[in-house]
């Protein structure tokens, strides 16, 4: 039997096998004058999106330091699978680096029955960057002051209650499916195609809750068009009046989405260290603090070991949740 795929798969692997040798064998010679060309920068995300922000700090700060300009490419779409496969293809040289997303790392190897990465075995942790929460939000008319309020109401009205997430397959999605769980609670799924218009149908009263960004509704609460009835992490500035998920009696509603950098499995030790050193010095730079703090995306650098553990962690987290949500990306 002929297989079609066998010669092209066969192809892929003795490539990356040979520029794995070859990273091992020119480790040395790379170290010593890396970097000394452009470093090309994968985002999962549309060009315009917050998390450029973060890619830009670190570009900025890396090019003061080495000389070197951070070029970017948007791979958006395939829920950062396509981001993924590019850096798969790259060369382990710390040339190429993706802004992953805890949902491409975590998420998506318990939603794709095929998943075309390895998390683990094709990437190499440089850090991670920042962590924002979410704030579970509903529009005014809903008959609840306060989420204790809120789960009664919909204990007392089952099938009749809904949240909307940004998209389907993320934290924000099954940040909803574990407070059905842990409340006992039967709220309907309703996913979207980006934060901007989960708001919009929130403010236009088409969905009750949502789990979103605190800035993408900051204003609404303010003006009371919203209500926030609890946040994923900590207490935040941004919205001082809203206790925590943790505060009102659900630790296990702890939920952060995050995003982190990597390079292609392989890459020399020696290099993964110094883009460490470069993208942590960045984050940490107190000016680069303020302003993320400002738009709620709270700094987290780390060493590339301590990057690894978080995501274990936080794979093992979201098997359950994606298991009982019933989602498949594919």
């Amino acid at each position: 039997m002929k297989l079609k795929g066998a010669p092209r798969a066969f192809a892929r692997t003795a490539a990356r096998i040979a520029l794995l040798a070859c990273a091992v064998a020119c480790a040395p010679a790379f170290a010593q004058d890396f970097p000394n060309k452009p470093i090309r920068m994968i985002s999962p995300f549309p060009a315009g999106n917050v998390n450029e922000i973060v890619m830009r700090i670190v570009g900025d700060k890396f090019k003061e330091v080495t000389g070197q300009p951070f070029v970017y490419e948007y791979k958006a779409g395939g829920a950062g699978v396509i981001a993924a496969q590019t850096l798969m293809a790259s060369p382990p040289d710390g040339y190429t680096i993706l802004l992953s997303t805890s949902g491409m790392t975590s998420i998506n190897p318990h939603a794709f029955a095929k998943l075309p990465y390895d998390p683990v075995r094709d990437f190499s942790p440089v850090t991670a960057a920042i962590r924002t929460q979410l704030v579970f939000a509903a529009h005014a008319s809903v008959a609840a002051n306060n989420l204790a309020e809120f789960i009664a109401f919909a204990k007392a009205n089952p099938g009749k209650t809904n949240f909307a997430s940004f998209t389907a397959g993320n934290p924000s999605h099954f940040a909803g499916v574990i407070l059905n769980q842990l409340a006992g609670i039967d709220m309907l799924h309703v996913a979207y195609k980006g934060t901007p218009p989960a708001v919009q149908d929130l403010l236009g009263g088409q969905v009750m809750t949502a789990f979103v960004p605190i800035t993408s509704v900051k204003g609404h609460v303010e003006s009371g068009k919203l209500k926030a009835y609890a946040l994923t992490g900590e207490r935040s500035p941004l919205l001082p009046g809203v206790p925590t998920f943790k505060e009102l009696g659900y630790p296990k509603m702890e939920i952060y989405a995050w995003t982190g950098f990597l390079a292609p499995a392989g890459t020399p030790a020696a290099i993964v260290q110094r883009l460490n050193r470069e993208f942590t010095a960045a984050l940490k730079q107190p000016e680069a603090q303020a302003r993320l703090r400002a738009i709620d995306l709270e700094p987290i650098p780390n060493s590339p070991e301590e990057f690894a553990a978080m995501m274990k962690a936080d794979t093992e987290r979201w098997r359950d949740a994606v298991k009982a949500s019933g989602f498949r990306a594919d």
